[in-house]
Protein backbone atom coordinates (compact mmCIF):
# COMPACT_ATOMS: atom_id res chain seq x y z
CA UNK A 1 0.00 0.00 0.00
CA UNK A 2 1.48 3.21 -1.05
CA UNK A 3 0.23 6.91 -0.25
CA UNK A 4 0.08 10.33 -2.48
CA UNK A 5 -0.51 13.65 -1.84
CA UNK A 6 -3.63 15.27 -3.62
CA UNK A 7 -1.96 18.35 -4.89
CA UNK A 8 -5.34 20.08 -5.66
CA UNK A 9 -6.77 19.45 -1.62
CA UNK A 10 -4.15 20.27 1.05
CA UNK A 11 -4.03 17.35 3.24
CA UNK A 12 -5.77 14.82 1.23
CA UNK A 13 -4.14 11.55 0.16
CA UNK A 14 -5.01 8.43 -1.85
CA UNK A 15 -3.95 5.05 -0.30
CA UNK A 16 -3.40 2.63 -3.52
CA UNK A 17 -3.47 -1.40 -2.44
CA UNK A 18 -1.58 -3.58 -4.08
CA UNK A 19 -4.27 -6.42 -5.24
CA UNK A 20 -2.91 -9.91 -5.20
CA UNK A 21 -4.52 -11.48 -8.16
CA UNK A 22 -5.04 -14.99 -8.82
CA UNK A 23 -7.56 -17.47 -10.10
CA UNK A 24 -9.69 -17.20 -7.29
CA UNK A 25 -10.10 -13.23 -7.44
CA UNK A 26 -8.00 -11.26 -5.54
CA UNK A 27 -6.72 -10.24 -1.91
CA UNK A 28 -5.73 -6.68 -0.77
CA UNK A 29 -4.99 -4.81 2.47
CA UNK A 30 -7.50 -1.96 2.34
CA UNK A 31 -6.28 -0.14 5.79
CA UNK A 32 -2.68 0.14 6.99
CA UNK A 33 -1.78 2.11 9.90
CA UNK A 34 1.86 2.65 9.39
CA UNK A 35 0.91 3.89 6.07
CA UNK A 36 -1.35 6.13 7.46
CA UNK A 37 0.87 7.21 10.31
CA UNK A 38 3.65 7.84 7.62
CA UNK A 39 1.94 10.83 6.61
CA UNK A 40 1.65 12.28 9.77
CA UNK A 41 -2.20 11.05 10.25
CA UNK A 42 -3.34 9.39 13.61
CA UNK A 43 -4.81 5.61 12.43
CA UNK A 44 -6.31 5.23 16.11
CA UNK A 45 -8.40 8.26 15.15
CA UNK A 46 -11.24 6.75 12.90
CA UNK A 47 -13.49 5.20 15.13
CA UNK A 48 -16.56 4.51 13.19
CA UNK A 49 -17.43 2.50 9.84
CA UNK A 50 -19.98 2.73 7.59
CA UNK A 51 -21.01 1.50 4.07
CA UNK A 52 -23.58 2.99 1.29
CA UNK A 53 -25.36 0.87 -1.38
CA UNK A 54 -26.28 3.13 -4.52
CA UNK A 55 -28.12 2.32 -7.67
CA UNK A 56 -27.11 3.63 -11.13
CA UNK A 57 -27.22 7.48 -11.00
CA UNK A 58 -27.90 8.32 -7.53
CA UNK A 59 -26.37 11.20 -6.62
CA UNK A 60 -25.14 11.88 -2.53
CA UNK A 61 -23.71 15.37 -1.26
CA UNK A 62 -22.25 17.56 -1.35
CA UNK A 63 -22.24 16.85 2.67
CA UNK A 64 -19.95 18.11 5.51
CA UNK A 65 -19.74 18.41 9.11
CA UNK A 66 -20.16 21.90 11.27
CA UNK A 67 -17.49 22.56 14.41
CA UNK A 68 -14.78 21.04 14.39
CA UNK A 69 -15.00 19.04 10.78
CA UNK A 70 -14.98 15.09 10.35
CA UNK A 71 -11.85 13.63 8.47
CA UNK A 72 -12.68 10.25 7.25
CA UNK A 73 -11.31 7.37 4.17
CA UNK A 74 -13.66 6.70 1.59
CA UNK A 75 -13.31 3.57 -0.59
CA UNK A 76 -15.28 2.15 -3.16
CA UNK A 77 -15.47 -1.71 -2.69
CA UNK A 78 -18.00 -2.86 -5.23
CA UNK A 79 -19.06 -1.06 -8.74
CA UNK A 80 -17.78 2.48 -9.64
CA UNK A 81 -18.29 6.24 -8.63
CA UNK A 82 -17.72 9.42 -9.27
CA UNK A 83 -16.06 11.23 -5.97
CA UNK A 84 -15.68 15.05 -5.45
CA UNK A 85 -14.19 16.70 -2.74
CA UNK A 86 -14.11 20.76 -2.54
CA UNK A 87 -11.93 22.30 0.28
CA UNK A 88 -14.17 24.36 2.30
CA UNK A 89 -11.02 25.24 5.27
CA UNK A 90 -10.53 28.60 4.60
CA UNK A 91 -7.25 28.93 5.95
CA UNK A 92 -6.19 26.17 3.93
CA UNK A 93 -3.61 27.02 1.12
CA UNK A 94 -6.36 25.21 -1.09
CA UNK A 95 -9.31 26.89 -0.12
CA UNK A 96 -12.18 26.26 -2.55
CA UNK A 97 -10.28 24.17 -5.02
CA UNK A 98 -12.15 21.05 -5.76
CA UNK A 99 -11.11 17.68 -7.59
CA UNK A 100 -12.80 14.56 -8.92
CA UNK A 101 -11.76 10.93 -9.04
CA UNK A 102 -13.05 7.76 -10.01
CA UNK A 103 -13.18 4.95 -7.43
CA UNK A 104 -13.80 1.26 -8.32
CA UNK A 105 -13.99 -1.77 -6.47
CA UNK A 106 -11.64 -3.17 -9.10
CA UNK A 107 -8.87 -1.07 -7.85
CA UNK A 108 -8.72 -0.70 -4.34
CA UNK A 109 -8.30 2.92 -3.68
CA UNK A 110 -8.82 4.81 -0.28
CA UNK A 111 -9.09 8.53 -0.51
CA UNK A 112 -8.84 10.99 3.05
CA UNK A 113 -10.62 13.45 2.72
CA UNK A 114 -9.68 16.39 5.52
CA UNK A 115 -12.50 17.77 8.07
CA UNK A 116 -13.30 21.17 6.59
CA UNK A 117 -14.41 19.37 2.94
CA UNK A 118 -17.32 18.86 1.16
CA UNK A 119 -17.89 15.30 0.12
CA UNK A 120 -20.25 14.02 -2.28
CA UNK A 121 -20.33 11.38 -5.31
CA UNK A 122 -22.54 9.55 -7.83
CA UNK A 123 -22.72 6.11 -8.53
CA UNK A 124 -21.78 4.88 -11.88
CA UNK A 125 -22.87 1.00 -11.78
CA UNK A 126 -25.37 -0.67 -10.28
CA UNK A 127 -24.65 -1.39 -7.83
CA UNK A 128 -22.07 0.68 -6.29
CA UNK A 129 -20.87 0.67 -2.58
CA UNK A 130 -18.94 2.76 -0.88
CA UNK A 131 -17.11 2.18 2.30
CA UNK A 132 -16.31 5.08 5.20
CA UNK A 133 -14.19 5.16 8.35
CA UNK A 134 -15.16 8.39 10.12
CA UNK A 135 -13.22 10.20 12.87
CA UNK A 136 -16.16 11.21 14.63
CA UNK A 137 -19.49 10.01 16.01
CA UNK A 138 -22.08 11.49 13.47
CA UNK A 139 -24.13 14.18 15.19
CA UNK A 140 -27.15 15.33 12.53
CA UNK A 141 -27.06 18.63 14.45
CA UNK A 142 -23.98 19.34 12.64
CA UNK A 143 -24.42 18.43 8.79
CA UNK A 144 -24.39 21.03 6.41
CA UNK A 145 -25.40 20.40 2.56
CA UNK A 146 -24.72 22.05 -0.37
CA UNK A 147 -26.29 22.08 -4.09
CA UNK A 148 -24.68 18.98 -6.08
CA UNK A 149 -25.90 21.91 -8.76
CA UNK A 150 -23.81 24.96 -7.77
CA UNK A 151 -22.81 26.80 -10.94
CA UNK A 152 -20.24 28.25 -8.68
CA UNK A 153 -18.95 24.71 -7.92
CA UNK A 154 -19.53 23.47 -11.66
CA UNK A 155 -19.13 20.18 -10.81
CA UNK A 156 -19.52 18.18 -14.59
CA UNK A 157 -21.63 14.89 -12.93
CA UNK A 158 -21.32 12.50 -15.64
CA UNK A 159 -24.96 11.26 -15.31
CA UNK A 160 -28.27 12.50 -14.75
CA UNK A 161 -29.22 11.93 -11.15
CA UNK A 162 -31.68 9.67 -10.95
CA UNK A 163 -32.20 9.99 -7.15
CA UNK A 164 -31.15 11.86 -4.48
CA UNK A 165 -32.59 12.31 -0.95
CA UNK A 166 -35.15 14.99 0.08
CA UNK A 167 -31.87 17.07 2.07
CA UNK A 168 -29.52 16.83 -0.84
CA UNK A 169 -32.40 17.84 -2.98
CA UNK A 170 -33.25 20.99 -1.10
CA UNK A 171 -29.48 22.14 -0.21
CA UNK A 172 -28.39 25.77 -0.20
CA UNK A 173 -26.27 27.24 -2.30
CA UNK A 174 -22.16 27.26 -1.11
CA UNK A 175 -22.52 31.15 -1.70
CA UNK A 176 -25.33 30.87 1.54
CA UNK A 177 -23.48 27.82 3.44
CA UNK A 178 -20.36 29.85 3.33
CA UNK A 179 -22.32 33.17 4.53
CA UNK A 180 -23.88 31.43 7.25
CA UNK A 181 -20.30 29.65 8.67
CA UNK A 182 -19.37 33.18 9.09
CA UNK A 183 -22.52 33.84 11.77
Amino acid sequence: MKATEVPAIAGAFLFESTPHADERGFFCRTFDADVVRSVGLDPDAFIQDSVSRSVLGVLRGLHLRSGAGEAKLVRCSYGRIFDVVVDLRPDSPTYRNREFFELSGDTPTTLYIPAGCAHGFQALTEPADVTYRIDRPHDPAEDVTIAFDDPELAIPWPLPATSMSKRDQEAPSLAEVLKQREK
